[in-house]
């Protein structure tokens, strides 16, 4: 009997943590349906692999997917998160075409039935168009965004004057939102680079053939149903690792730039059930002065137990690490941790912890849902605003900070927020719906479930693409 010939995809991601790491671990999920993939990312992201002093990264080197690297066009000692604008602008240009070049090698000795791009690089759809492969985009972040975006930047739907953050946003299957509430790249005062890349990815939409999201049917669904007569999203998240969905951990995979402290997983086995606050506000946020002493008299303040990820600045950016208030780690010695980074997802889904006051990146958003911890939201930019404003309109599991007019909430103010999501009327309740978020994530990526059935039908509509039905 003849072999059902194989599948083969493209996987082409940028070497941004938040979103190299989700390209991963749909990589693993598309691995265990048969397909065999083949990751396609730029030189810096091999740098941090290989030298990257950190034990997580061995688990990267998975021997089932295949890496290739093309140059961004950029140095490794350049800071890309301080100068966004050049990053971008070498993303469009030099890393272009380095890309086109290695797929074209690519595609000379092998067949490729889909290439699956990061939004980041929009010119990756043009790319995969030129030579003749089928393209499919991972959204990063909700499906909500992707709707907002869409209808923004396609001009579907009229919005108000951006230029008022109190102006109000009403789009089909969204709460009511504000401007202040919509992704900071829509905003006429936001650097040139968001634009750019939001219009770029918008106008190439009609290459692609599929739109995937690092979310979940049950999350999103009057989100899903409303995008269905423009362009169908397909859920197929929550994309966060095996084991916090109850599921055997095989082969991990996962890219992490910075050491792991893993003395904080010791720390929190010696603190009660749901007493712990974490704190952490991911991979690119350098918190001001000012911002770290009203988080540290809050945390004090609240007498409760913190496990705080403070990440200093990369190495050689001009930025300077904000200091700990003088005093605080002796006056709240043995209640609170103060760490570089630690893995997040172990510490999320451990029993101690109660909350997370988190910038409300989309990653670390899933991962709450996926280990049912209530959020309380400090965003900040980007996508983060429309992601903490889902949080507590659509999501129902947390809160967010009211920010003065300099965008930093007082220490009164957080130690509001801490109260109501550990102690106040509503913490039973937000917790409650934590848990059922935590429960439908996990039946979502279940054999059968919402996002296993997208998975499902995609691999089906590839092996297709490599036998068609004969009419």
């Amino acid at each position: 009997m003849a072999t059902e010939e194989q599948v083969n995809v493209l996987m082409v991601s940028s070497a941004l943590q938040g979103h190299i790491n989700p390209t991963l671990k749909f990589a693993k999920r598309l691995i265990s349906k048969g397909v065999n993939v083949t990751i396609v990312t730029t030189e810096m992201a091999r740098d941090r692999i290989y030298n990257a002093p950190n034990t997580t990264n061995p688990h990267f080197h998975n021997q089932q997917i295949k890496f290739e690297f093309f140059s961004d066009g950029l140095s490794l000692d350049f800071d890309r998160n301080k100068d966004m604008q050049g990053f971008v602008d070498s993303l469009r240009t030099t890393a272009s075409k380095n890309l086109s070049s290695l797929i074209n090698n690519l595609t000379k000795g092998q067949n490729y039935s889909c290439m699956i791009v990061d939004p980041i690089l929009p010119s990756s759809i043009n790319i995969a168009a030129d030579n003749g492969i089928p393209c499919a985009l991972l959204w990063m972040q909700p499906c909500a965004l992707y709707s907002i975006s869409y209808r923004y930047y396609r001009n579907i739907d009229s919005f108000p004057n951006l230029d008022d953050p109190n102006e109000k946003v009403q789009l089909p299957g969204l709460p009511m939102l504000e401007v202040r509430d919509i992704p900071t790249y829509m905003l006429p005062s936001s650097p040139l680079f968001g634009h750019q890349i939001m219009m770029d990815l918008c106008q190439a939409s009609d290459k692609l053939k599929w739109v995937f999201a690092a979310s979940f049917y049950e999350l999103e669904e009057e989100t899903v149903k409303s995008m269905a007569s423009l362009t169908p999203v397909y859920p197929i998240g929550p994309l966060v690792s095996e084991f916090m969905l109850g599921e055997k951990e095989n082969n991990a995979v996962g890219m992490s730039i910075w050491n792991v402290d893993d003395s904080c997983l010791e720390w929190l086995d010696n603190k009660p059930a749901s007493s712990v606050i974490y704190v952490a506000f991911g991979s690119i946020i350098v918190l001001s002065q000012k911002q770290v002493d009203n988080i540290a008299m809050a945390l004090k303040n609240s007498n409760k137990a913190f496990l705080w990820v403070i990440m200093p600045p990369e190495k050689g950016s001009e930025n300077d690490a904000p200091e700990l208030p003088h005093g605080f780690l002796e006056e709240t010695k043995g209640r609170g941790l103060v760490v570089k980074w630690c893995q997040q997802e172990k510490v999320l889904m451990h029993p101690a912890v109660a909350c997370f006051m988190s910038h409300c990146g989309w990653n670390s958003i899933l991962e709450t849902l996926a280990a049912g911890v209530p959020v309380i939201g400090y965003p900040k930019w980007l996508d983060q605003p429309a992601i903490a404003k889902l949080v507590v309109k659509k999501f129902q599991t947390g809160v967010i900070m009211n920010c003065g007019e300099d965008g930093v909430p007082s220490a009164e103010e957080m130690e509001r927020c801490i109260k109501v999501v550990m102690e106040g009327p509503s913490a039973q309740e937000i917790k409650k719906r934590a848990m059922e978020m935590k429960e439908a994530a996990r039946k979502a990526v279940e054999e059968g479930g919402s996002s296993d059935k997208n998975i499902n039908q995609f691999v089906n509509d590839l092996k297709n693409v490599n036998h068609p039905v004969m009419a």
